[in-house]
């Protein structure tokens, strides 16, 4: 990458970068890590998120505004915990938000909130979208159309639900077995529901087989981003545990999509999140890194836990 640069100012932790340009300025929807004195664990518990802020620019070298918390933890009706991923979509004056968050009973659904302006602030619905789980929701538009594409392994739950189920002992395949899919779900024109019922959105390796569970330098693992250019869609995702960005390409937003290769190698952190955003006519790689919080490289310890924090976005 030529050039990247921080957008987070000193002492704030931010994550998941979600990037879209509104009324000619971009916006940029994180999540908002803090130090939760949990320890570490695979689960992520020690991602203890408890609001939402928005970030905007002018321009991609200007200043970066920090427009508050626009959603907080203590104003949605079902709320349990942790606050993770976001994104936003507009339609019809509206903009809509789309987050992560454990219910009362520590289920990751996935919920939405309305505003008249992309900085908010932002008013949540009283209930989770219906039939939605796990983690990492990616709000897409196409020809009309709006879809929202979610799912994460580990702490993000999706290795318990089977065709949208949850299952008592849910875990992943064998390592020879196909991988688990991203999920993806046309939304209804209101914007708060899914229109129809989640779809596993397939990934083929180049000879048109679905990646194994056990190829985990390719497999999805969370962190979906979808965009088009030139008629093509471009999905976008992160490999966990190998620590990379990959992306597959496929005619349609359902796909199925065919892996391509690797966007971004490891950063510093045990992961990266990111979003893919064209804007003045330039394309932009947005991501997180750890560094601020101290975070250590790690490219190849394929197990090792995240630092306290993925926090620096570029």
């Amino acid at each position: 990458m030529n050039n990247p640069r921080y957008l987070v100012p000193d002492g704030t932790y931010m994550a998941d970068p979600a990037a879209h340009v509104f009324n000619g300025r971009l916006y940029i929807y994180p999540s908002h890590d803090i130090e939760s004195g949990i320890p570490e664990n695979d689960n992520g518990d020690h991602f203890d998120m408890r609001d939402y802020h928005v970030l905007s620019l002018d321009s991609v070298e200007g200043r970066v505004t920090d427009h508050g918390v626009v959603l907080d933890l203590n104003d949605i009706p079902w709320a349990g915990r942790q606050l993770w991923d976001s994104d936003c979509a507009f339609k019809n004056g509206s903009y809509y938000l789309y987050f992560s968050l454990k219910d009362k009973n520590d289920v990751f659904h996935i919920g939405v909130a309305v505003s008249d302006r992309p900085e908010g602030p932002f008013l949540p619905q009283d209930n989770p979208i219906k039939g939605s789980y796990s983690i990492d929701p990616c709000a897409f538009e196409d020809q009309g159309s709006h879809y929202l594409i979610f799912g994460g392994l580990w702490g993000g739950q999706l290795q318990r639900y089977r065709n949208n189920k949850a299952l008592e002992c849910g875990k992943e395949p064998a390592d020879h077995e196909p991988a688990l899919c991203p999920r993806i779900a046309r939304l209804s024109d209101n914007m708060l529901e899914f229109a129809e019922a989640p779809r596993d959105l397939v990934i083929l390796d180049p000879s048109g087989q679905p990646l194994k569970s056990g190829d985990h330098d390719r497999r999805f693992f969370e962190a979906s981003w979808m965009h088009k250019h030139n008629g093509r869609y471009y999905f976008s995702y992160s490999t966990g545990n190998t620590h990379l960005l990959c992306y597959a390409t496929g005619d349609n937003p359902y796909g199925p999509f065919t892996y391509q290769g690797v966007i971004l190698t490891p950063v510093v952190g045990w992961t990266t999140h990111h979003s893919i955003c064209e804007f003045r006519g330039r394309w932009y790689l947005f991501h997180h890194d750890s560094r601020p919080s101290g975070g250590l490289p790690d490219n190849d310890a394929k197990h090792a836990r995240p630092p306290c924090h993925r926090d620096a976005m570029r």
